[in-house]
């Protein structure tokens, strides 16, 4: 008796296709290219989810290193005031505050001021 696969071949053919809905030309509609197109897919966003978390970090120190300066710091000072501080606040917190609540931050920069200050002396 032999085996018949049409139905498991019409299923990652499916598969693979409903994938591919919304590319162009053939890369949506000929399976040997769309199989392709969606592997490469998948890489890129694989690829581009790591990407994306690293954008925001940087968004974040911009934000964090903007609002610093106005205060007459530098990031770099500011990142080593906060650990000497012992604040357990990361970046994306401490950027959320530097944007939407400028007079708690503003009291964290005078915290770090004073420690380092106190490091100083």
């Amino acid at each position: 008796m032999r085996i018949k696969r049409g139905v498991t071949t019409r299923a990652k053919h499916k598969r693979i296709l409903d994938a591919a809905k919304g590319f162009y030309g053939r890369r949506k509609n000929t399976i040997r290219i769309a199989k392709q197109a969606v592997e490469k897919a998948g890489q890129y966003a694989y690829r581009d989810r790591k990407v994306n978390k690293r954008n925001f970090r940087a968004l974040w120190i911009q934000r964090i290193n903007a609002t610093v300066r106005e205060e007459g710091l530098t990031y770099s000072q500011f990142m080593n005031g906060v650990k000497l501080v012992g604040l357990e606040l990361d970046r994306k917190v401490m950027a959320d505050l530097a944007m939407n609540q400028p007079e708690s931050f503003t009291a964290i920069i005078g915290q770090v001021k004073a420690a380092l200050e106190a490091k100083a002396a």
